[in-house]
């Protein structure tokens, strides 16, 4: 004998409902910053997302969106993954319990990773070089990091040519049409 909702079909209105609801924006998740210039440096082969370990203090300086990483990489030192020379400015009203600006900060991958990324930087000679630090959509610090390959003089040069022709044609194109 079934029951007395087993005539009724809720799998596709569920699928209505959901394709029909507006996506919200997660308040959580955010850009804190971004590394523009590792883009024009490297030669980005892959990337990934770490976790960090961050005091409270930090974290509420991040909210408040005082950080840099422009200048800073990641190292593979004693089986850890450390982001080195990364600025996070000072929480002011922690002024007692507060945090070093710059001090060295363990970031959080698997086994695998770590030993991917070990490969990568110690065999291959390419750099780890945090390309974003984010809140996710748990409102949790996250930096997706980069393995890259430094670029010559020349490349620079000509990625600034190719930035230069693409922004012209496209200024073309717009007065053409």
């Amino acid at each position: 004998m079934a029951g007395p909702r087993s005539g009724l079909d809720s799998g596709p209105c569920r699928a209505y409902l959901s394709a029909t609801m507006a996506e919200k924006s997660d308040p959580n998740s955010k850009l804190i910053a971004e590394n523009r210039r590792a883009r024009f440096d490297y030669h980005i082969e892959s990337d990934l997302e770490a976790g960090i370990v961050l005091q409270g203090s930090e974290v509420k300086s991040l909210r408040q969106g005082g950080t840099n990483i422009a200048d800073s990489y990641a190292s593979v030192e004693k089986g850890e993954l450390w982001l080195i020379n990364g600025y996070i400015a000072p929480y002011r009203e922690a002024k007692t319990w507060g945090h070093d600006e710059r001090r060295i900060r363990k970031l959080l991958v698997s086994k695998r990773e770590l030993s991917r990324l070990w490969n990568a930087t110690a065999r291959e000679g390419m750099t780890v070089v945090p390309l974003k630090i984010y809140f996710n959509d748990r409102g949790i610090v996250k930096v997706k990091l980069g393995i890259a390959k430094g670029k010559k003089l020349a490349d620079k040069r000509e990625t600034s040519a190719k930035r230069d022709w693409d922004r012209q044609k496209a200024r073309l194109l717009k007065q053409g049409v």
